[in-house]
Order: C-alpha cells, then structure tokens, then sequence
C-alpha cells in the first residue's frame, strides 16, 4: 500500500496533460472543497488557535507553517489511501482532479479577457471592477489604458506563482511538493503583510514564498524571452534584457523578472501611477524608455500570447522531465 501511494503521489506525465487541457479549456473549479479554499479556512482556524495562546510572532507563524503543511499533506495522503483502496483508477482520477485545481493559468487568462470584453463593449466600470479582483489597487482613476497595463502586470506575474511554480515543485515532489507550495502561497497572500499585525507572524509564509519562487521566476524570464523570438511584434532581445536589468525595481524578489521580461517583450511600458487608498504609492514604469506605454487591444492580444506561449513551453518542458523521470 505504501509502496502504490507513493507511486500515485508521484509526478505523472500523463496526469499533467489532463490537468493541463482541463485548466485552459475551462478555468479554475468552483467548489466548496476546492485545496486553496480548505487551506485558507484552516489557515485561519488554526492562526486564531495560536493567536489566542500567544504564539503571535515569529514562532507563530513557523508553527503555523507547519500545522498547516502536515494537516495538508495527512489530509491528501489520506484521501488517496481511501481511493487507492476501492480502485487505484479512482485514486488516479482524484490527483488528476487535484493537480487540475491548483493549476491557474487558464483561469487568469479567462478573467483577463473579462477585463478586454468590457472595454470592448465601452463599459470602463465594469472593466475596474474586473480589475479590482486581479489587485488591491484604486480603480475609479483607471483608464481604459491603466486597466489593461494592470491586466498585463497581474497575468505575468501570475504567470509564475500560479503556473509555473506549481509545474516546477510538481515535477520536482510530484502532488505533495505541489501542496506544500500552495500551503506558501496562501500563507503569504493571507498573512505576509508588512503590517503591525502580520510583520512578524507573516514573515515564515512571505519568505518561504520568495524561496519556492525564486528559481521558477528566473526560470519564467528565460521563457519569456525564448518564445518572443516566435510571436509577433514581440522582441526576445528586450525581454531577456529589460528582465534581467529592470527585475529589482520590483519590491518583490521574484515578481519582476516576468512583469519586466514581459514588458520588454510587448515593447511597452507598464506599471505607471498606482493609487491605493487616495495615495500616489508610486509612478514607476518598467520597460524600455523608448517604447510607448501599454493602452490598446492589440497590446493586450501580444502580452497574452507571449504568455501563452510561455506557459505551454513549461508545460513541454515539464512533460518531458517527467517522461524521462519514468
């Protein structure tokens, strides 16, 4: 039995195939039960439980990491256990359905257009709303302009946590490195706040999510830069060298290389005045200075399809680690 689990836990090429055609044909799975929902309501029993005992620092947060990984990883093994002890082919179907879900990228790319679809038909509030879901940014002083640079920023930077990270410790860990991550991953976007609150308790999961990252962004950049040698307009000489010169103006140690590569990529500035809560917090724009700033449709189409193109090169790149692995 121990033997088949870990055989099941395994990465698998053909399971991520599934997974992969099901997460760009139909998005991210809406239910109840969905891992990064389980997760996140455990996340905040459990940091209620040490708050209230006083765990509220540095300590606490470990702790919360570690209560929260093995709750997660007992909870997976265990319910492939039941599976594999009725059929090992429901066992398979359930890491299929579980690697499905904690794929993004199809789901990013659905909610992006939503974005376009609504400039398209003129309705500019419907767009900020959209927007208003992707970052925790002002939206009523967007543009149509403003909103699809946001909508550029949000799916390359997403690019690597929500598809490419979880394709790399996949890979690496098969289903149990791929939870773990996601365990990261929530930690950081509920609790890694650089707030009175969460300074200290946040900083495990902010940290831990700089590290899972950090390889895969790097990784992200080489994509980007590879696969604009074959879109359209696109330019691989900026991409690799507007990432690699321009990644640090981010706050983040990761998120750069794929906003910054993708800018140079589109030959088109990003970022530009971010507002949060009637504050100017910055005015920086990414990119070569001699390219305009990104504002149309066609600018939109490109930085999709460079992120596309990237996500399904990770994609072969994977398959055929894992084909070999096998």
């Amino acid at each position: 039995m121990a033997t088949d689990l870990a055989h099941l836990l395994a990465g698998h090429p053909l399971a991520l195939a599934i997974a992969l055609a099901a997460d760009l044909a139909v998005g991210d799975p809406v239910y109840r039960l969905h891992p990064v929902r389980l997760i996140g309501d455990a996340l905040h029993w459990i940091e209620n439980i040490l708050r209230s005992i006083g765990a509220d620092g540095y300590g606490g947060g470990i702790a919360l990491f570690a209560i929260l990984a093995i709750l997660s990883l007992t909870i997976t093994a265990t319910a492939m256990m039941v599976c594999l002890a009725v059929s090992p082919w429901l066992a398979w179907t359930l890491h299929v359905f579980i690697l499905y879900s904690l794929l993004a990228l199809g789901d990013l790319l659905h909610h992006v257009w939503r974005v376009e679809r609504a400039l398209a038909r003129g309705d500019l509030d419907a767009a900020r709303s959209a927007v208003a879901q992707l970052v925790v940014r002002d939206t009523d002083r967007m543009d149509a302009a403003a909103c699809r640079r946001t909508s550029i920023e949000s799916l390359s930077e997403n690019l690597t946590d929500g598809f490419i990270s979880p394709l790399f410790w996949y890979v690496l860990l098969g289903l149990p490195g791929l939870v773990v991550f996601k365990v990261v991953s929530t930690m950081d976007s509920m609790v890694g706040f650089k707030t009175p609150r969460y300074l200290r308790f946040g900083w495990c999961g902010a940290r831990l999510d700089d590290a899972m990252n950090f390889l895969p962004a790097r990784l992200t950049w080489l994509l980007v830069g590879l696969v604009s040698v074959a879109v359209p307009g696109c330019s691989a000489r900026k991409a690799c060298t507007v990432g690699l010169t321009q990644n640090a103006l981010f706050p983040s140690p990761n998120s750069g290389w794929s906003e910054a590569a993708t800018a140079g990529a589109i030959q088109r500035r990003l970022v530009g005045p971010v507002w949060k809560k009637g504050e100017l917090v910055t005015d920086l724009w990414v990119g070569d200075p001699a390219d305009q700033p990104a504002a149309t449709r066609d600018d939109m189409k490109r930085a999709s399809a460079v992120i596309i193109a990237a996500g399904i090169a990770a994609a072969a790149l994977a398959e055929g680690v894992l084909l070999l692995l096998r």
